[in-house]
């Protein structure tokens, strides 16, 4: 048996991929990395860099985006590095990886929580709209927002910070709490109630957020000008939360159900969807779909390339 003493790496045991396959995965992760980075933080600088985006529903996005980065890096240049040399992470490395994973995941939902209530205010009040969603307001919401999961993924990490670990190795290509949870030579209780409390918690915001849409649902029914409106506001949150959902709910299913007998190529794409999927669906769904954004995308996209294009000429 092992203890916490001893245990100063862990193996990360799902790349054992030949050579070969490690560079093709190296380059095609890359690729898809630096989609990421472009398409979040294009859409990033078009809303700070427009005032006229500077509206609580841009804002949200904003702040959904940067998570996306956020998290992103918790995975991909620990993944990159680990496909071009030994794949093992230190106890510490572990802790804070699993940290950034939860926090930014628990942050997508407190995040999609408050767009679903800015449309629900929007199209069920849109009077009071001006009076409820204030800067201020709106300041506090987003300050919550990042604090809340930060706070609750702090306080589930440091539960198993100094546990007793009978084991070295992770069936997973990066770190989660849940994967120390079974190392443990016995889990601490105190770890076991901070995690079902976080859950808890983070279902009461998808029960919110459901209600929230079913309500808009049925308001917007009778009205097709509030039809209008939810399919070039609404449908896009529907898609990027249907999508983050599904991807959280499969990757958290099959690590406390999944089989052991299923490929290891199976294995590692339920574990790795969600942080593949929504960061790069998200900012383009939105990029397409709100007018506003599209408009001024396409903008920073015309002047650069005209000024491009002026300095070719000018050579």
């Amino acid at each position: 048996m092992e203890n916490a003493s001893v245990v100063l790496l862990l193996t990360l045991t799902g790349l054992n991929y030949t050579q070969d396959q490690r560079i093709a995965l190296f380059l095609l992760t890359l690729l898809w990395y630096l989609m990421i980075l472009l398409v979040n933080v294009v859409l990033i600088v078009a809303i700070i860099s427009d005032k006229n985006l500077h509206e609580p529903m841009y804002i949200f996005l904003c702040n959904l985006c940067i998570n996306s980065l956020y998290g992103t890096v918790g995975f991909y240049p620990k993944f990159l590095l680990d496909l071009l040399s030994s794949h093992v992470i230190s106890y510490a490395g572990c802790m804070l990886q699993g940290f950034v994973i939860h926090s930014s995941t628990c942050g997508d939902v407190s995040i999609l929580a408050l767009m679903a209530y800015d449309r629900y205010v929007a199209l069920c009040r849109p009077l009071a709209y001006h009076a409820v969603m204030t800067k201020q307001r709106v300041s506090i919401f987003v300050f919550l927002s990042w604090l809340i999961p930060l706070y609750c993924m702090f306080m589930n990490t440091a539960t198993l910070l100094g546990v007793r670990l009978c084991g070295s190795h992770i069936n997973k290509v990066y770190c989660v709490n849940w994967m120390i949870v079974r190392l443990a030579c016995s889990p601490p209780f105190a770890n076991s109630a901070v995690s079902y409390f976080n859950m808890l918690f983070y279902f009461g915001h998808a029960v919110f957020i459901f209600g929230s849409y079913m309500y808009v649902i049925r308001i917007c029914i009778s009205s097709k000008e509030k039809q209008g409106k939810f399919m070039q506001t609404c449908l896009p949150h529907l898609i990027s939360l249907i999508t983050f959902s599904i991807a959280v709910l499969l990757d958290v299913l099959y690590m406390r159900f999944g089989s052991a007998d299923v490929s290891q190529d199976f294995s590692n794409f339920m574990s790795m969807e969600f942080l593949i999927i929504p960061p790069m669906v998200n900012p383009i769904i939105y990029g397409f779909k709100l007018t506003k954004l599209r408009q001024k995308i396409l903008s920073l996209v015309h002047i650069k390339v005209s000024t491009h294009i002026r300095g070719e000429l000018s050579k």
